[in-house]
């Protein structure tokens, strides 16, 4: 019987491709990156069939490099980019417009006249999310409304919707599979989460015709088999999630109160809470945290627009530093930032702000500031970020005394241990920080049999080391009240 699993992990930088073995081991990793959009101010576009491209380049090389068959593989599972947005041509299977990435403010004035019109706590109430041009659905709309013929199309049926993993599935399909998971259905702001299916009120508001939207399916599911001139054999494909997600089950926080926190492009917490979805007071979001043989435990998330992207923008906007590595060796000859304090708004600001039109900005400048200051200063920024959430949270009577951390960025010993001081909470890394990878391996896993429960997964997570505050509460509060003076400052 086939063992190993193959994680598709498509990103916001780069698609990855990561081989597992039946005891959560890695047995080999490809990565390729893509190129970003930016054709104006605020907007971010990616192109669908660099995606596709490097999503195939990167699984053939993994499967070459390990030395595997294509028919050793039991399963594969996709992990993506959450409310990314492509709409493609079901006879073709072409895009009819570049992807917009969820990052991507253009909607923000529709957002407002929705907003004007008192139709935020409706959608709030259905979907668990803001009306904020973060999601997928506006952005549905803009593509119907400004691309040449694209609405007599939809309207036609001829046209299909999807996050990452619906244009990946496709095309991996040859076309035979249109389906999404909830988590993924979930980000798009059509999909009602507490009945579990796509809003009639809500497509009919934002005048989407129902026939764009994919099946939506559990996270552990059959989802189709890959078309075998792609990698030599039907390799079936039973588990999806969004990225987010599938890293809370990779950090196995199945129990109720239990959290993590993942540092990639950008940053999310998400909190497990279990059979309720809990409505925030201090705009977090009310997500579906899992949904497994039919059985749904949601999840309270706070979503930070700009993390690791701050320090790819240091490397390849600024020309500081030569390789993301570097910033450890910086920020620990350099731990104090001196005042100066950098705001990564560059696409606005998510939780708990949802303020598209603020820009980033870099403060507290003196004839003294360096180079050092600064990377000090863009690590410093994802820890007070995620003290936001964390104080978003307390507000909703959640007080945490612990989170697991993963994604690339807490390799990083410098900044897990500044968000342990910034944060003043005790943080864990485990073993396998490619949780995300991991956890939609876990999701594919489950469905053909390789685990057998989500009790057998968590005996598997294994803690790599724990971090606990050492920093002065009255140090850290002093530095985050400066943070929080600096937000207001580029605040629309």
């Amino acid at each position: 019987m086939p063992t190993y699993i193959l994680a598709i992990d498509q990103g916001t930088t780069s698609s990855r491709a990561i081989l597992f073995n039946d005891s959560s081991e890695i047995l080999g990793v490809a990565q390729e990156e893509f190129n970003q959009y930016f054709p104006h101010d605020g907007w971010v576009e990616h192109d669908p069939e660099e995606i596709w491209s490097s999503t195939i380049k990167v699984v053939n090389e993994v499967i070459a490099s390990s030395g595997i068959q294509a028919r050793e593989i039991a399963a594969i599972g996709i992990t993506n980019q959450r409310e990314t947005t492509v709409i493609w041509d079901r006879k073709t299977g072409r895009p009819i417009y570049r992807a917009i990435v969820w990052q991507d403010r253009r909607t923000a004035d529709y957002c407002d006249e929705l907003k004007s019109e008192g139709l935020e706590s409706m959608v709030t109430g259905k979907t668990g999310l803001l009306l904020d041009p973060y999601f997928s659905g506006t952005k549905v709309k803009w593509l119907l409304d400004n691309v040449d013929g694209a609405r007599e199309q939809a309207e036609s049926g001829e046209l299909l919707f999807g996050t990452i993993d619906s244009f990946l599935l496709w095309r991996l399909t040859r076309g035979k599979s249109h389906k999404t998971d909830a988590t993924n259905a979930s980000r798009t702001l059509l999909f009602n989460i507490h009945d579990q299916r796509w809003d009639e009120d809500i497509l009919q508001k934002l005048d989407i015709p129902k026939s764009l939207l994919p099946e939506v399916e559990d996270c552990s599911a059959d989802f189709g088999f890959t078309d075998e001139s792609l990698f030599g054999a039907a390799i079936p494909i039973t588990g999806i999630a969004g990225d987010q997600q599938a890293a809370l089950v990779g950090q196995c926080c199945f129990s109720e109160g239990m959290i993590k926190s993942t540092y990639g492009t950008g940053c999310f917490v998400i909190m497990n809470t279990g059979a309720t979805a809990v409505v925030s007071e201090h705009k977090l979001l009310t997500t579906v945290g899992y949904r497994i043989d039919g059985k749904v435990t949601y999840g309270l998330e706070g979503s930070i627009f700009i993390a690791g992207a701050a320090v790819q923008w240091l490397r390849d906007g600024l020309g500081l530093i030569s390789d993301a590595a570097e910033t450890e060796n910086i920020a620990t000859e350099n731990p104090d930032a001196h005042g100066v304090y950098l705001v990564p708004a560059f696409t606005g600001l998510g939780a708990p702000y949802w303020d598209a039109n603020a820009r980033g900005a870099i403060l507290g400048l003196t004839r003294d500031s360096g180079v050092k200051d600064i990377v000090t200063a863009t690590l410093q920024s994802v820890c007070f970020q995620t003290r936001d959430l964390l104080t978003a949270m307390a507000g909703d009577g959640i007080k945490p005394d612990l989170i697991r951390v993963d994604g690339g960025m807490v390799a990083n010993d410098w900044l897990t241990q500044c968000l342990a001081d910034i944060s003043q909470i005790a943080v864990d890394r485990p073993r396998v920080t490619e949780t995300t990878a991991l956890g939609v391996a876990y999701l594919a896993g489950l469905r053909v049999g390789l685990f057998e429960s989500l009790d057998e997964l968590s005996e598997q997570w294994q803690r790599e080391r724990h971090f606990e505050p050492q920093m002065k509460t009255e140090v850290s509060s002093m530095l985050y009240s400066g943070w929080l003076d600096a937000v207001k400052r580029v605040r629309s």
